[in-house]
């Protein structure tokens, strides 16, 4: 509907997909359009912009690009839910994420991916594609066999529920930390202006809020701890690469 209507959102993502109510059969929104844009055809965008782990590699390259890179980030958002972790994940940060999108190395890991069928593996490898002009269009995704459910696998998948559940613990959990992160760092700077810029704060010292962000984000590395690159995910989602 809405790239029928010239709508690109542009920020798609787990936490911008919300039910309409707790019923089991209630409609999916897409939420938060603040990066949305409304463009005619064929004309393309330049802005960089979108959330790290979900952007396309045209983004981040900073060329001209188009209503394709909302289905790169559906292919990302399909992945997760078949598995319960991101194609790209890094334990390295960002940099290393980003060359991996760049170069769209993914995989489908075993044991979280055996249990899930060739069909759904099929239209993920048709939307995580490094060329724009070959993904799925929005018509051409709602058409897949996997997607109508004529070719869809309807086994509990009892693995992927859970690291799906811990997807979202960890999610959770890192919001928190930069909420309180930059918390403390207003803070800071509010109090610091109060006084001479010269003198430490009577109240608030940078080595406590130091403190304070290796503490939540010690909680973010224990959490990580049952990330699937630490269980044994490929080397080059885990080592440096020559």
């Amino acid at each position: 509907y809405l790239h029928a209507n010239g709508i690109v959102h542009r920020d798609l993502k787990p936490e911008n997909l919300l039910y309409a109510t707790p019923a089991p059969d209630a409609p999916l929104k897409i939420a938060d359009f603040g990066l949305s844009k409304i463009v005619a055809d064929q004309v393309t965008m330049k802005t960089v912009c979108g959330t790290p782990g979900y952007c396309a590699p045209e983004i981040l390259r900073g060329c001209a690009y188009g209503p394709e890179v909302d289905m790169w980030s559906l292919g990302i958002i399909t992945y997760i839910l078949l598995c319960g972790f991101e194609p790209f994940y890094d334990e390295r940060g960002d940099q290393y994420m980003f060359k991996r999108i760049l170069n769209c190395e993914y995989d489908f890991v075993s044991p979280w991916w055996d249990d899930v069928s060739l069909n759904a593996k099929d239209l993920v490898k048709k939307l995580i594609v490094l060329d724009p002009k070959k993904r799925l269009s929005t018509f051409q995704a709602l058409q897949h066999p996997w997607v109508t459910g004529k070719a869809a696998n309807f086994a509990h998948m009892d693995t992927a529920q859970k690291k799906l559940q811990e997807f979202n613990a960890r999610r959770k959990l890192k919001a928190a930390v930069k909420a309180v992160v930059a918390s403390t760092r207003l803070g800071s700077a509010s109090c610091h202006g109060s006084h001479d810029s010269s003198k430490p704060s009577q109240n608030e010292s940078p080595s406590q809020e130091c403190d304070l962000e290796e503490k939540v984000e010690g909680e973010v590395e224990a959490t990580n701890l049952t990330e699937p690159q630490k269980v044994g995910l490929p080397a080059a989602a885990s080592e440096g690469e020559s």
